[in-house]
């Protein structure tokens, strides 16, 4: 019985954390080498997509999505999505998907450049070839360089808040057992005497 409950907890916390990763800001540096527009038909992935109501025909069964290609400082490549979230979830309230277009559009820069132009891509969400899965780029701005150093201050202080208030409702729980649940428990099989 010990191990169903601690593979539970297990599987609980996984899927909060991988939840938490999806969902939550992350900062990449890379150079942008191209922008382009094209029509998608979302499947099986739908989920990882964004939702069709931000202006869009929600009837319609497929839309244009822009894409940002970029290389990392490792050589590698990453392809972002760049989609409007509205209203729904995560959070971002994105509307501006063409202005972020025309903007990664103007940071373009091919390696064999005198200077090439770094970028910090701000997205959330991940980049899996097998499933046709990409972040969804939130933000672009120029970098001073491949080895910048960013700090995600927005992710730390809300991963503090949200294990401090989990801390406060265990201690809660354990006080509210102890006092209350525990001696009715004992109460009931006779085992207060």
């Amino acid at each position: 019985m010990v191990y169903v409950k601690w593979g539970f907890w297990g599987l609980f916390w996984l899927l909060v954390a991988a939840f938490l990763h999806y969902t939550l800001p992350q900062h990449d540096i890379g150079r942008i080498t191209d922008t382009y527009e094209k029509r998608v038909d979302p499947g099986d992935n739908a989920l990882f997509w964004s939702n069709a109501d931000t202006g869009e025909d929600i009837t319609g069964t497929n839309r244009d999505v822009f894409f940002i290609q970029t290389f990392r400082t490792n050589d590698r490549p990453m392809i972002y999505r760049n989609e409007d979230t509205g209203w729904g979830w995560p959070p971002y309230f994105k509307f501006d998907t063409s202005n972020l277009q025309a903007e990664a559009s103007d940071l373009i820069s091919k390696k064999n450049a005198a200077n090439p132009q770094w970028v910090i891509i701000t997205h959330y969400g991940w980049r899996n070839e097998f499933l046709s899965i990409y972040p969804n780029a939130v933000s672009v701005k120029a970098a001073s360089g491949p080895d910048q150093r960013i700090i995600p201050w927005f992710n730390i202080i809300l991963l503090t808040v949200l294990a401090a208030f989990a801390w406060g409702v265990r201690v809660r729980w354990k006080r509210f057992r102890a006092n209350r649940l525990d001696p009715r428990i004992a109460q009931w099989t006779g085992r207060d005497e």
